[in-house]
């Protein structure tokens, strides 16, 4: 596996981790109905648009040059918080090694270059992967109500502080 810049050729193996994940991850959270209605092809068309202009999008390739995961990060787009976690997914059959926890590190690397001194993270407070971010000790910032289909759902707004990561 290896760790790159993602590209515009990218963008299908991007949009099929994005849905594949979304409907692991959220599965029993997100209604069935919604997760079975997110499309490939526009993800892939949203990604051909993030990729053809300035972006900061990584992705994990495996040996068989398949996308297992990726992360996006940049400034944070409310303009309260510094950086911002955009997105982090990696496909279910290769979590538990340590391939998110390299993605996540990157992105930290990245923003720390940029001179940012703080992560902004949106996470869904039933997130069963949740777990991952507060090993990084955020601070939970405020939490808001998020329209997903005809639900609505809790997230968690969380600030990491790059430079006094402690992880558990």
């Amino acid at each position: 596996m290896h760790f790159r810049k993602a590209e515009l050729q990218d963008a299908k193996g991007l949009a099929s981790v994005h849905i594949n994940s979304w409907r692991t991850t959220y599965q029993g959270i997100v209604s069935e109905e919604y997760l079975q209605s997110l499309s490939i092809e526009e993800k892939e068309d949203k990604w051909v648009h993030i990729l053809s202009g300035a972006h900061d999008t990584y992705v994990c390739v495996m040996g068989d040059n398949k996308i297992a995961g990726f992360v996006s990060i940049g400034k944070e787009r409310s303009g309260e918080y510094e950086g911002e976690l955009y997105a982090i997914y990696l496909l279910k059959e290769y979590q538990g090694r340590g391939i998110g926890e390299k993605l996540f590190e990157l992105a930290i690397s990245k923003l720390k270059k940029q001179g940012f001194d703080s992560m902004w993270i949106w996470v869904l407070k039933e997130n069963p992967s949740k777990h991952f971010y507060y090993r990084y000790k955020p601070i939970l910032v405020k939490e808001e109500r998020l329209k997903i289909g005809n639900e609505f759902l809790q997230e968690e707004g969380l600030l990491l502080n790059l430079n006094e990561i402690e992880k558990e």
